[in-house]
């Protein structure tokens, strides 16, 4: 066995040690001694299958002999803090040496003899693949009910309305990716969450992305899952968390979809009644609705532009140019919010000048100058969030681009 050693991070490896391995497994362990041999001789098993040259890398932040077993076994081991799930996977990274990464739990609930479907889809061109314990087949007892019947299908079904995609199982511990795709995601989660981050990266950077069937086992030899270990609070927490996720990076549909409506309908609004009061039945459109209107339209344009801006940040290695580089081209924009806030000022210009010269007083016959001014203003408002998201997107661009340079 030889060890190397990085800060807290100790790297195991085997006599048997492959390579140049085409496959890496990288699955994350905590206290599997009664498993573990059990799941690294299925794991080689299922590579030869495969009939490429492939690594066994056990993510270790175990307090009993899990990693002697797993080294003895013929793993690598990396034995890292006990710092989460998620964070397992990123220590992980820098020393996965196989194109081809696929992930699991190293409990024996999902069968890692069958790797085969997983390896083809991404040999046939797939970047992420991921397992489906619903659209393969789950062990009686294998799953809690609240889990399989709620817990997964509603926050699935929730990722699936938020970023348009259409996963059956988000929650499915074995998927595979590429290892490139892998690093460009720069995975932050630190536990549980890392689950929902990868499906949402993989969506929003427009990868290539299947589902494979899978089989989920129960737990054996009498093992206890780490939810039981943690509490019945435990899963609760993952739900959470998760759905913290989804929410955070779901700026699309909580920012632009709604920004884009109210911007729409409150524009609409302002520019209707932009030459005086419009009757529609018997209700009368009037300066007070197009104030209303202006105010709608400025909230629902700053609320777009936020959440472009914010999904530009956390978008990142997409495969295509983003909507968000178009949008806040910077002479584009620039050139917009300079006409636009020359428009508005002109419009407004004649409801100031009669305000001047009537003594600072407006009277009822200057109404239409006071729709103007209103459309006039929301042109300003407009130009101006424009103008500011712009650098605000260039600035964090700039940014975003010094630190890959020095990483």
């Amino acid at each position: 066995m030889t060890e190397f050693e990085t800060n807290v991070v100790k790297l195991l490896t085997p006599s048997c040690d492959v390579e140049h391995p085409e496959v890496s497994i990288v699955v994350p362990s905590l206290n599997e001694s009664r498993n573990i041999r059990e799941f690294i001789d299925w794991s080689r098993e299922g590579l030869e299958t495969l009939d490429v040259p492939g690594e066994i890398l056990i993510v270790d932040s175990s307090t009993d002999d899990t990693p002697d077993i797993a080294v003895d076994a013929g793993a690598r081991v990396l034995k890292v803090p006990k710092r989460g799930l998620g964070r397992a996977y990123v220590d992980a990274i820098p020393f996965i040496r196989g194109q081809f990464v696929i992930m699991g739990d190293a409990d024996c609930t999902y069968d890692f003899r069958q790797l085969k479907p997983f390896y083809d889809a991404l040999c046939h061109g797939a970047d992420f693949v991921m397992g489906s314990r619903f659209r393969g087949s789950i062990e009686r007892g294998a799953m809690p009910p609240h889990h399989r019947y709620f817990g997964t299908p509603a926050t699935t079904w929730l990722l699936n309305r938020i970023f348009g995609c259409s996963f059956s199982d988000i929650h499915c511990g074995m998927r595979a990716i590429r290892l490139d795709w892998l690093k460009k995601m720069d995975l932050t989660s630190q536990s549980w969450d890392y689950a929902s981050e990868m499906v949402i990266k993989a969506t929003q950077c427009q990868l290539s992305v299947t589902e494979v069937p899978v089989h989920f086992l129960k737990d054996r030899n009498g093992r206890v899952s780490h939810h039981r270990r943690e509490g019945w609070l435990s899963p609760f927490r993952a739900a959470w968390i998760n759905i913290r996720m989804m929410f955070v990076y779901g700026c699309s549909w909580f920012l632009i979809r709604p920004g884009l409506f109210m911007a729409c309908s409150g524009l609409l609004l302002v520019v209707s009644t932009a030459a005086g009061p419009i009757d529609i039945g018997r209700i009368t459109l009037s300066l007070h609705w197009q104030i209303l209107g202006s105010v709608v339209t400025t909230l629902g344009i700053g609320s777009c532009l936020l959440g472009y801006n914010v999904r530009s940040i956390l978008n990142r290695g997409g495969k295509s140019r983003s909507p968000e580089m178009v949008l806040f081209a910077y002479g584009r924009s620039l050139t917009i919010s300079a006409i636009g806030l020359l428009c508005g000022v002109g419009l407004a210009l004649p409801l100031v000048f009669t305000y001047l010269s009537n003594g600072l007083l407006l009277f009822v016959g200057d109404q239409w100058r006071g729709h103007l001014a209103v459309l006039g203003l929301t042109l300003v408002s407009m130009s101006f969030q424009l103008f500011t998201q712009t650098l605000v997107f260039h600035a964090s661009r700039s940014r975003l681009r010094y630190q890959e340079t020095c990483q």
